[in-house]
């Protein structure tokens, strides 16, 4: 291959790189997130779940938590029609969700997680098109409670925004705060996902009512606009870790007892059904 060549298949897959949506929490946060509400279901919910994820390679919430993400490479064409359905940016209107401004056609987490809980819950509706919804509800509620998927459009949700992080090196790891928040923040972590979630479990239990995915969006984009969650300077160190680790454990706890809320409602059992 030549320089020339070697320069645009470069750039090219730099351009690649660049517009394809990150990931939220990382495999380990949105398994996380998954069995934290998988604790929480009501048995006679647990067991439509079961029925619905039957056949699965591992059919438990925490098993299809990250199959959202894996559209990209195993369905190409779902994975870019549903691509805008993993986020939503109102940090540049304060926080506050216009569905006309921020979701025009629904292509937003907000009314995704509506669209597809309604799916969900409709029994009319085929199996294989109520067992896809549910893996996307499982993958959006995680989604949008992490800050950077309801943060600024002007750096798409920090991943313009570069940073150092430090990884017992002198130079530490090139990384941006999306990537930060999605997985930088557990990265070096003594305690098992076992531990972690068992020390979770309970953290983030709300009412039983799931509540809004607009308010839930909005809370979570308060937390990307707080200050200090930009640092002043590309290389942050072991206190910002301490400093806002616990605060993303508090939203996977949170998006844990919202899931399960959430299909508690959904699949609760009703004299129509």
């Amino acid at each position: 291959m030549t320089r020339t060549a070697l320069a645009i298949a470069t750039f090219a897959a730099g351009l690649v790189l660049a517009s394809a949506p990150a990931y939220a929490w990382g495999p380990r946060g949105h398994r996380l997130v998954a069995d934290i509400a998988e604790a929480q279901l009501q048995p006679q919910v647990r067991a439509q779940v079961d029925a619905l994820l039957r056949g699965e390679a591992e059919p438990t919430l925490g098993g299809v938590a990250t199959w959202a993400d894996e559209l990209r490479a195993n369905d190409p064409d779902l994975g870019r029609r549903s691509a805008s359905w993993h986020y939503v940016n109102i940090a540049e209107q304060d926080c506050n969700y216009d569905a006309d401004r921020h979701c025009r056609s629904g292509g937003c987490v907000v009314e995704a997680i509506r669209a597809q809980a309604a799916i969900l819950a409709d029994t009319r509706q085929p199996v294989d098109a109520r067992r896809q919804a549910l893996k996307f509800v499982v993958h959006f509620v995680g989604d949008v409670h992490q800050p950077m998927h309801a943060g600024y459009a002007h750096d798409r949700g920090g991943n313009n925004t570069q940073i150092n992080q430090p990884d017992g090196t002198r130079d530490g790891r090139g990384s941006n705060l999306h990537s930060l928040w999605d997985s930088g923040l557990f990265r070096d972590m003594q305690e098992s996902e076992a531990a972690q979630r068992a020390r979770l479990t309970g953290k983030g239990v709300v009412a039983a009512d799931a509540g809004d995915p607009a308010g839930w969006a909005e809370g979570a984009c308060r937390i990307a606009t707080a200050d200090g969650v930009y640092p002043p300077r590309p290389k942050i160190d072991g206190r910002y870790i301490a400093t806002w680790r616990p605060v993303a454990e508090q939203q996977i706890a949170l998006a844990g007892s919202r899931l399960a809320a959430l299909l508690n409602h959904a699949l609760a059992l009703r004299d129509d059904d």
